[in-house]
């Protein structure tokens, strides 16, 4: 499969949903909406850190800067899936992301050999990433079910409402399914509203009268913080006064 780049550059908010707020807002603001090219998904996302995840603790320590490595596929990944190599950053609230399209398989013999697919700018910046974290390798899987929307004649709009987030730190290779150890409640939904800065006066009233409101919440962080709770014996590093969001 040809590699193939991507750049995003925008604002994220996120909100957690009851299922009766998730069903009124729905309904106020469905009309706008249109489902984007994943639509209903399962959405998996490997993360990649060192043994003793230094990454995700530079991020939950950190302030104005913060950044990731991981593999994301949508449906459970096997060899051959379409499977996209990213980092994300985050800047005094401000998201970029950058992503290289490859299989999954590819995206493995990269990690491993350290050999780059393409010698794009994209790949380079992911490179020199894996470099400065003394090659991180595949640390934590997690996977959840997401409705994504785009907003009629606002493309740079966009909504996903996620839930079932559950992780795992075992079977981190293709054809091991989607089976992990729930992050969040069962009866919660996770909604993010991504823009390129301006929200439609239309969705902030319908978020006004179904009273939600912008949360903090990181899903890798979460689920750091439970794997260390709960697997004491592991020694792993984590600090017991910090809230865990990016």
């Amino acid at each position: 499969m040809p590699s193939t780049t991507y750049i995003f550059r925008r604002i994220e908010k996120k909100y957690f949903l009851t299922l009766a707020q998730y069903r009124a807002l729905l309904s106020l603001i469905g009309a706008y909406l249109i489902p984007d090219a994943y639509g209903k998904s399962t959405v998996c996302s490997l993360y990649l850190d060192t043994p003793d995840f230094r990454l995700i603790r530079a991020s939950i320590d950190a302030v104005a800067y913060k950044e990731k490595l991981r593999v994301r596929t949508y449906g459970a990944p096997s060899n051959a899936s379409r499977a996209f190599l990213e980092i994300k950053k985050k800047y005094k609230g401000v998201v970029y992301k950058r992503r290289v399209s490859m299989t999954f398989a590819q995206v493995l013999e990269y990690i491993r050999s350290g050999k780059s697919p393409n010698d794009s700018q994209i790949m380079r910046e992911i490179e020199y990433a894996m470099r400065i974290y003394d090659r991180p390798t595949p640390a934590m899987f997690l996977f959840y079910e997401r409705e994504a929307y785009f907003v009629k004649d606002l493309p740079a709009v966009r909504l996903t409402f996620d839930t079932n987030v559950r992780y795992r730190r075992e079977g981190l290779e293709a054809g091991m399914g989607t089976e992990g150890k729930p992050v969040q409640s069962c009866d919660s939904v996770l909604m993010e509203i991504k823009t390129d800065g301006a929200m439609p006066l239309w969705l902030s009233a319908a978020l006004d009268r179904c009273c939600i409101y912008p949360t903090k919440f990181s899903k890798y962080g979460t689920a750091y913080r439970d794997y260390c709770t709960s697997e004491p014996q592991k020694n792993l590093m984590i600090n017991e006064g910090v809230q865990v969001y990016v």
